[in-house]
């Protein structure tokens, strides 16, 4: 095994790959500060549309997306013991009220809140109130 010394040019090319690597670091910074960044609300708005804002947003990407949803009828807090204690024909009481809105859930999220239907035979939801997109985005934080 032969001992390597360095030679100047193996320093220009550690140099080189430096200016390469900042050069890099200084693009993907005004890259990543020229990408346009769209509040739900922006994305709605007629107006943005209009002026050509978001055109570069392709919402048929993602419209064939699977998602979950789900209606959440009400809940309670019981302890195991009483859990294990339920049979067929238990009652457990939940804490919302007959009358009141169930919570429509998409993918674990509230989007709505609405009442049960019964449409042909099956089980549906009308949305009685749709959750604005500030507000969903505000339950996420």
């Amino acid at each position: 095994m032969e001992n390597e010394t360095p030679s100047p040019d193996d320093d220009s090319q550690e140099e080189a790959v430096e200016e390469a690597a900042a050069a890099t670091d200084g693009a993907s910074e005004n890259a990543s500060a020229e990408a346009p960044d769209y509040a739900p609300e922006e994305l709605d708005s007629s107006e943005n549309i209009a002026q050509g804002a978001p055109a570069d947003v392709n919402l048929n990407l993602v419209l064939d997306v699977p998602v979950s949803v789900s209606l959440r009828v009400g809940s309670t807090d019981i302890s195991i013991r009483d859990l294990v204690t339920l049979v067929e024909g238990s009652v457990v009481a939940l804490d919302q009220d007959a009358g009141e809105s169930m919570d429509v859930l998409v993918n674990g999220t509230l989007i709505a809140h609405g009442e049960i239907v019964v449409v042909d035979d099956q089980y549906g939801v009308r949305l009685t109130d749709v959750v604005s997109p500030t507000e969903r985005i505000e339950q996420l934080q």
